[in-house]
């Protein structure tokens, strides 16, 4: 065995023992995400605190709330905007939205919401077809401060012509600036558009079934899992969503060699949305 290979071999360890810490210590497991994002991570975390190595940490995580807090926060996946990949949501609107509108009623998750724009933007877009009315959405996340934030709905001004420009390109119908109140360095969602939105905890590593949906949203999440994990967590989709619910997965994501394939059809290819079959 070479040095490389042996520091190598040593380093995945101290990684494998940071995260049983952190299990042991807050009760959130890592453990199935992806390697590649939680050394990245973690090496962030290395670099403000002035520490070499992953094993450093381990102490910090025992005995440091305030420096645990950090870590956990690092590990958060929060990156987001308002009608992020504004082609997915013309989409959505073209192809799910003559489906649900048949429906009485609508349930929608936003699994691992964040700081909640693409919760905010979903609103829109139902209040647009004249569905928000019949729509209930529940956004969850792990990530308390995360979900503070969201019921918030408070952004920097600085976004809203980068938001503004996704949402004409998603096809909005209306001007942008209705749907928020701007302030002088923050603009606040209007509350018209939070009535129907419930933010609540749910952990995609541990809690179970979150149902019965008719649209699942859970962009550029999976990506963070390993095969394992997202294999979990897509069965967790597909037994949490009726007959006929639609999956929405983010552009890098699939449900091949899941175990669960056949259990959706097809709606969309390039934007990864998915239709549970009926029996």
């Amino acid at each position: 065995m070479t040095e490389e290979e042996e520091n190598l071999i040593n380093e995945d360890l101290e990684v494998e023992l940071v995260l049983e810490a952190l299990l042991k210590k807050s009760d959130f497991d890592y453990r199935n995400y992806s390697r590649s994002h939680i050394k990245r991570r973690l090496n962030h975390r290395l670099a403000i605190e002035g520490y070499s190595k992953y094993s450093e940490l381990i102490p910090q995580i025992i005995y440091n709330k305030t420096l645990l807090g950090k870590l956990l926060s690092d590990l958060s996946i929060n990156v987001t905007e308002m009608f992020r990949d504004p082609s997915f949501f013309k989409e959505l609107k073209k192809r799910v939205f003559p489906y649900i509108e048949t429906y009485p009623f609508v349930r929608i998750w936003h699994a691992g919401c964040s700081s909640g724009q693409e919760v905010y933007s979903m609103a829109i877009l139902l209040k647009e077809y004249g569905l928000y009315e019949k729509s209930q959405l529940y956004a969850t996340d792990f990530n308390n401060d995360i979900l503070e934030a969201a019921k918030n709905a408070i952004y920097p001004v600085d976004y809203i012509k980068k938001y503004t420009a996704n949402y004409q390109q998603a096809g909005g119908e209306n001007s942008f600036s209705d749907y928020y109140l701007a302030g002088y360095d923050s603009a606040s969602i209007t509350p018209t558009l939070k009535k129907n939105i419930l933010f609540s905890f749910h952990n995609l590593v541990t809690d179970g079934i979150f149902g019965e949906m008719h649209i699942i949203m859970c962009r550029n999440v999976l990506i963070y899992f390993d095969k394992e994990l997202q294999a979990k967590v897509l069965k967790l989709f597909a037994e949490s969503l009726v007959p006929g619910g639609f999956l929405c997965l983010g552009s890098k994501e699939s449900i091949r060699y899941s175990g669960v394939e056949n259990m959706f059809d097809v709606v969309s290819t390039d934007e990864k949305i998915f239709r549970k079959r009926v029996l």
